[in-house]
């Protein structure tokens, strides 16, 4: 069956066409939704969150740019909304004083179990901030829009988060380079 008579079916309620349509694109969205949530019984809710959404608005794709895009929207929109209702989480203090670091995640010589483990252990804010801006490409304008936020408090959570990563990574290195002397 084609994505095309899929999405039909969807719209018409079909729930054997719901179940393929899950089976094709849980384990993507989920994926994404582990990256916006607190832990994994929160990425399962907001996974579970994101068809509820998928399946009420799936008449609302109008076959414009990719369907796999849209739905992450929808799953990325849905792990947010879990934040946007937290007034106060985004502010910060000082956020000129906060200087932009980089932090190379293709370096070969990280264990990407660990990336991805402290990229999770990041303060909500954070994280959020960094997953959207480094790992999904969106602007910070984008970004602002999305959490509620200003341009510059999403460029100062970006800068804090990479200072975090910045410190974990340099402390990993350090303590893999002594056990191997």
């Amino acid at each position: 069956m084609s994505l095309e008579q899929l999405i039909k079916k969807c719209i018409n309620q079909d729930a054997e066409a719901q179940s393929q349509l899950y089976k094709q694109y849980a384990s993507k969205l989920f994926s994404l939704c582990l990256k916006y949530s607190k832990n994994y019984v929160e990425a399962e809710d907001n996974l579970h969150d994101a068809f509820i959404t998928i399946f009420s608005k799936i008449s609302q794709y109008k076959n414009k740019g990719s369907f796999e895009g849209w739905l992450k929207r929808i799953a990325i929109n849905t792990a947010l909304q879990r934040y946007r209702k937290d007034v106060g989480v985004f502010d910060i203090v000082n956020e000129g004083q906060i200087e932009d670091v980089s932090v190379d995640l293709n370096d070969t010589n990280l264990n990407i179990d660990y990336l991805l483990k402290i990229i999770q252990e990041l303060p909500d804010r954070y994280r959020l901030v960094f997953n959207l801006y480094v790992l999904d490409g969106y602007s910070h304008a984008e970004i602002s829009d999305l959490l509620t936020i200003s341009t510059g408090t999403s460029k100062s959570n970006l800068a804090r988060a990479r200072m975090i990563l910045k410190d974990k990574i340099e402390t990993y290195r350090a303590n893999s380079n002594s056990q191997s002397l």
